[in-house]
Formats: C-alpha cells, structure tokens, sequence
C-alpha cells in the first residue's frame, strides 16, 4: 500500500522554530494593541490571541509603531483583556491543487463544503506584483460566451479585464453564473466578496448549478466577517488564478465585489491610521484596486492567461462614485446594467451605449465592425426619440431613420437577450439579419454561417 506523505511532510516544514509573544496593553473598539512585538511583526503577519478563559482569538497586524503593533481580530474581540497573551504567526501561503476544482473554500483556504481539503506542494504568496509589462503577450482571440451581446457588441478577449457595473437586484449575480458556466475557460475561480451567508448554497447550487461547479473554485467571505477576510478572500482568489495560469491554464475569475473589497480596505486603513478622502476612501485605494486589476491579464510567454470580470456596486447608478470611477479607469472595459432594462423584463440588462470593449476594433474585422455600428446607431436613434415615441409627439414618417429604429428596435432587444450556446458566427449572421437584411454585409455572414455549418 502506498502512503503519500506529502502533505505531513508540508506542515512539518511549517512548524516554526522560534515563536514570539507579546502582551495586550490596549483594547480599542475597532483593534488591539500589543506590546513586546514590535521588532518581530510585520504588517500582514497573522496572531493568536489566548484569552484568558482559554479560548483563542486570530487577527492580524495591520501597523507597527516603536513600542506596540496595532492588530485587527478576524471575529469579535469580546472577553479579550489587557495582558493576555499574543503569540505572532509568519503568514503563510497558500498551496492551492488541481483538487480544489468543484470546492468551496474561505479566504485561509480551508473547506466550506464540510469535506477533507488536500494542498498543493508549492506556496503561492498572496500579494505579489504583476507580470512585468515588457513580458506580456498581448490580448488573445475573441471568446465565445453562449450570450449574443458579449458575442457580438461587447466582445470579450482571452486575457481581457472587465467590469461589470451594476446596482442592487438587476441580475449581477445571475450574469456572472452565466458568464462562469458559458464563457470559454479552463478553469473558473469565482470570489464571493461580503455576499449575505444564504447567498453561497443559492448561488453555488441553484444559480451556477452542477454544470458551472465542475469547472470552478468558489472562495467566499460573507458579509458578517471581518473585513480583513474579505479583503484578503480577493487576493486568495487571484493569488489560485495566478497558480493555475503558471501552469498555462486559461483562468476564468469572476469577483463579485470589487466594490466590498474596497469597502473592507477603507475600514482597515482607517483604522490603521490613514487619512480619509473622498467619500472617506484612503488615498491608497486606487493602487489597491489597480494592483489587483494588474495581476489578471495575458501571461508572459510560456504561461497561460486569466481573463477577469470585476462586478461593481454602483448606487443609483452613480457611474462616477470612487471606487466605479477609479476601477473603469484600469479595466479594458466596462458594462453597465440598467435598472429600468431589468424592471421590463429583459436580462441581461446591459445599457449597450454606456457599455465599452476596449478589444473593438482591433478584435473584429472591418465588415463587423461595421456591422457594430449599424447596431449601435440604430440602438441610438431609438434611445433619443423613445420620449416622444411614447409620448405620442413623433408621427410616422417624419424621418426615415427613426422609423427604421422604432421597427428594428423590438428584434434587436430581444437579440440582447439571445442565450443560445452558438458559435460567434452564428451570432453575427443573427445580428446581420435584424439590422443589414437587404445588403451584402448580410449576404457576407449568411456565406460565413453557411460554410461553418457544412464543416461541422
């Protein structure tokens, strides 16, 4: 019978050879203050704090000042006292496996599924700097995702950073399950940033369902937990991406929010010692946010690539909020959802003319680009003469242009709709045929989607 005793030999490596205590010497309301430490922590180091009732709490040091460190607790901090014992932790990282796939991990990288969780041989740190931008590859070819929109008007690359903008109740989540289950991808690791505790089984086995889990690692942090978890659950998602990218994998990660994840982030600065800014953000924010951004991308050569979609919290729809404004700046495009889209009934409820890939043009060829525009004009029109459309102000007949968007306008919104697992040629023949029937750009994709079916 063979044993592997990998992982034994793993966590003995681990076991330190020196352990430091400190002593509490303050308890504030947000952190603690421990004495005796201040020569051997390190900001990002991992405590244990033994009260006195025997029980211990975890936390972790977040500043470092000549006579004590300052330490944020990963749960309550009730029954801790002054002079309890603090014991520091190196942080270690993390050791993702090929056996996480189809599992539900926390931020430390331990089950949520209530089964064994086996770690990987290598360490992969969770914070590190992106790939050098001299060594990456540029953007790699367009990616089926089974929805006509991001098949067509809103192109996603391989290796491509997105966001996905969007309020409350309009289908965010419903939109990431279908881009997880559909998109094309080795892998998928999807981050459940500050989602409410009832919110992981629903999304996991209702909403990505059987099908999307045997492709994806979840990490959650649910809304209740220290925001050092969650903060910390998003640099564990990408921390598995990067892994599985090393060994040229094509990772899909989803990460819903990145708005939750700088909410946490403005709660620890604050608390340790930073100054707020706008809206109460810390200035450090913005590179918090790009430094994440920066990690997903194209590889260099020889390794795979990770596309991201960034989901964002905007409220009433303030496209210009910190956290939208600064994460839309260091993306390679956005799209926003739109509450009244929703409240109609069409999902997903994606404003196509406030929604950019920055793949286009580049990505398309000169007859879809033009193909795209025909669309986005036509989707224009209707949008700037709805008011008087519904109003009863506009008659028939007025103008061409406008009589030809109010009679497209219905097949193109349902286009938008179109969830069908087709090729992207098939999708363009679709939007050719709503758009272009009587001119040879639709006789072009008719040819295209013709050939492609007597190939297959």
């Amino acid at each position: 019978m063979f044993f592997d005793f990998k992982p034994l030999e793993t966590a003995l490596r681990e076991i330190p050879a020196v352990r430091h205590f400190g002593r509490i010497v303050a308890v504030e309301p947000a952190a603690i203050r421990v004495g005796g430490l201040s020569f051997h922590g390190h900001v990002g180091d991992q405590i244990n704090i033994r009260k006195r009732d025997g029980e211990f709490i975890s936390g972790e040091v977040i500043a470092l000042f000549p006579n004590h460190v300052l330490i944020m607790p990963y749960g309550p901090s009730d029954g801790v006292a002054i002079g309890d014992a603090v014991e520091l932790e190196k942080p270690v990282g993390i050791r993702p496996s090929d056996s996480w796939v189809g599992r539900i991990i926390d931020a430390f990288g331990q089950p949520l599924d209530g089964r064994p969780l086996f770690r990987g041989e290598a360490s992969v740190p969770l914070r590190r700097a992106p790939p050098k931008a001299t060594k990456r590859r540029a953007l790699g070819p367009r990616l089926n995702t089974s929805l006509a929109v991001f098949n067509t008007v809103l192109p996603i690359a391989r290796g491509q950073r997105i966001g996905i903008f969007a309020g409350s109740g309009v289908g965010k989540s419903s939109l990431l399950a279908e881009m997880a289950r559909g998109l094309e991808s080795d892998i998928a690791v999807i981050a459940l940033i500050g989602e409410r505790g009832r919110e992981l089984r629903e999304f996991t086995e209702t909403v990505l369902g059987a099908e999307g889990m045997k492709r994806a690692i979840v990490i959650a942090a649910t809304s209740d937990q220290s925001p050092l978890v969650k903060r910390r659950a998003a640099w564990m998602a990408m921390a598995v991406a990067e892994y599985f990218q090393s060994r040229g994998r094509h990772v899909l990660l989803l990460m819903d929010s990145v708005t939750r994840f700088a909410e946490a982030h403005r709660e620890v600065a604050l608390t340790a010692g930073e100054a707020p800014s706008l809206r109460a953000y810390p200035p450090s924010t913005a590179n918090l946010i790009a430094g994440l951004a920066e990690r997903a991308g194209p590889g260099p050569e020889g390794m795979g690539d990770i596309t991201a979609i960034f989901s964002v919290l905007v409220a009433g729809s303030d496209m210009e909020e910190p956290v939208a404004d600064i994460t839309r700046g260091v993306l390679d495009g956005h799209v926003v959802l739109d509450r009244e889209i929703a409240e109609r009934g069409r999902f997903p409820a994606i404003d196509t003319n406030r929604s950019v890939s920055r793949s286009l043009p580049t990505i398309a060829t000169a007859e879809e680009n033009a193909l795209l525009d025909r669309a986005r004009k036509i989707v224009s029109t209707y949008e700037k003469a709805a008011p008087m459309v519904q109003t009863g102000l506009y008659a028939a007949g007025s103008d061409s242009e406008i009589d030809m968007a109010i009679d497209l306008w219905p097949k193109l919104d349902a286009f938008f709709a179109r969830n069908i697992a087709e090729p992207t040629a098939d999708s363009f023949a679709e939007l050719a045929k709503i758009v272009d029937p009587d001119t040879e750009i639709h006789q072009l994709f008719t040819k295209v989607e013709t050939s492609q079916a007597r190939l297959e």
